[in-house]
């Protein structure tokens, strides 16, 4: 599953279906509707399909189990052969092994999980064959329950968990569960004065921010790490460490398991989550990296009450700019709450674009074109909080919108920073030039062409005089 030893989400959810699997009354088709939304793929409810085709199911029944089985089989195989897709299939689906071998082949399965209680209320009372006695129902439900967890990569109760256990994102316990050995730990050094390292396993402790990545430090991971092909290499830090660690892991013997503990608020939202890993190089942030997923991110909130107050501000810059593009203020949450669903949100833009190839994720960097002008313009000196809460700021100013949010839940001030070099950097930025996200509204952003003079009197408003 998911989240736990064994899991590969990266095959699974990336590249291919997903498939919700649970009982009668789960909720899989309300589940799955928005999860095909937020994922931006086309959604396939099975039970639809059948009746679509050959009729109402309570008819289909009356005729004979067997039947409606072969049918539903029959369906279930088409979806799976058809284009990317999250599939909704009916309870008694996965009774088929030729179904659970399809699954296994062509689909990342998420069970989604109901309490017995709650699937009786919801399916009592309905046309449906086999819930018309509540003590054969109740059986039923205990007798697949194992079915279900058997064929199952992932459980959730809902289309945020479904999202975050799709990329392989645990956020319901804290302590992460050790894989299987050999194991390795990067750790951030200051990090490890503060907490023990999540599992047993040699530590290579690598500088505090963004000092760890360099070209210096990966050289002696690679030389230190001595780990096997089969080795898993756990990044343990803030969104540098994991950056730094996810790119040896993804270089090293042409490429390692890894997994992310992230133990700031940047991180736990945003930096270690969508399998981007990189280094700096002397031209510019991230110009030297790589996609390379992690098997899991474990998301623990201990970690988080430790952090210095400027390494929460930077993380709720990301926040904010989650908030900005959900149209939802995320940042009005309990703090658990909030690192989930700025979670599950990245995840479900990660899902709809994984290698940026769509366009879709080119939105998370709303703010980050003038953020990563001013971090360079500084010589780093302003840190990565700050400089995306200005770049916010000025995303805002050109999109016409209030500013209110990032005023006065970040309250950014001008920096210090040289303007002809931040705007050489904002010019040679990867994203392209000219080119910014934006906001037509709340939840509404748009990538558009920005003049040369609006764009660098708005970077020049971020700049102290």
């Amino acid at each position: 599953m998911a989240g736990v030893p064994g899991a590969d989400p990266l095959v699974g959810a990336l590249e291919k279906h997903l498939a919700l699997v649970g009982f009668m009354g789960a909720g899989k088709s309300t589940v799955g509707r928005e999860v095909a939304e937020r994922i931006h793929r086309p959604f396939i409810d099975t039970d639809a399909e059948i009746e679509r085709l050959h009729g109402p199911i309570p008819e289909l029944f009356e005729r004979g189990e067997p039947e409606f089985r072969r049918l539903e089989e029959e369906i279930v195989a088409a979806a799976l052969a058809g284009p990317r897709a999250v599939i909704a299939l009916g309870g008694g689906a996965v009774l088929s092994e030729k179904t659970r071998e399809r699954l296994r082949a062509n689909a990342f399965v998420v069970h989604v999980e109901v309490s017995v209680g709650t699937a009786w209320e919801r399916a009592r009372g309905s046309d449906r064959p086999l819930a018309r006695n509540e003590d054969d129902f109740r059986a039923l439900f205990a007798e697949r329950a194992g079915v279900y967890a058997g064929v199952a990569d992932a459980a959730a109760a809902g289309a945020e968990e479904t999202l975050l256990g799709s990329l392989g994102i645990q956020a319901r316990g804290s302590a992460l569960e050790p894989p299987a050995p050999p194991v390795a730990v990067v750790a951030d050094e200051y990090v490890l004065t503060l907490h023990d390292p999540p599992v047993q396993g040699p530590v290579l402790p690598v500088p505090a921010g963004e000092l760890a990545k360099t070209q210096a430090v990966v050289e002696g991971l690679w030389t230190e790490l001595g780990l096997g092909r089969a080795g898993t290499l756990v990044a343990f830090g803030g969104g540098s460490t994991t950056d730094v660690a996810g790119f040896a892991a993804s270089t090293y013997l042409r490429g390692i398991d890894w997994i992310a503990v992230p133990t700031t608020l940047l991180g736990q939202v945003d930096a270690a989550i969508g399998g981007k890993t990189g280094i700096d190089t002397s031209s510019g942030k991230n110009l030297a990296g790589t996609f390379h997923f992690p098997r899991r991110v474990q998301l623990d909130g201990r970690y988080l009450a430790t952090l210095p107050e400027a390494e929460r501000r930077a993380g709720m810059a990301e926040v904010v700019k989650t908030g900005l593009l959900a149209g939802s203020e995320v940042w009005a949450l309990p703090e658990d709450e909030m690192v989930r669903a700025c979670a599950a949100f990245k995840a479900a833009v990660v899902l709809s674009d994984p290698y940026e190839r769509e366009g879709r994720r080119t939105i998370l960097n709303l703010g980050h074109t003038f953020a990563h002008a001013l971090e360079t313009g500084s010589g780093y000196t302003v840190s990565h909080g700050e400089a995306v809460a200005l770049g916010l700021l000025a995303a805002l100013r050109l999109s016409g919108l209030p500013t209110d949010p990032v005023e006065e839940l970040l309250c950014p001030e001008p920096v210090a920073a040289d303007l002809d070099a931040a705007w050489a950097a904002l010019k040679r930025d990867k994203k392209g030039e000219g080119v910014f996200v934006l906001l037509e509204a709340p939840g509404r952003p748009v990538v558009t062409t920005v003049p040369d003079d609006a764009a660098r009197q708005a970077l020049e408003s971020l700049i102290r005089k």
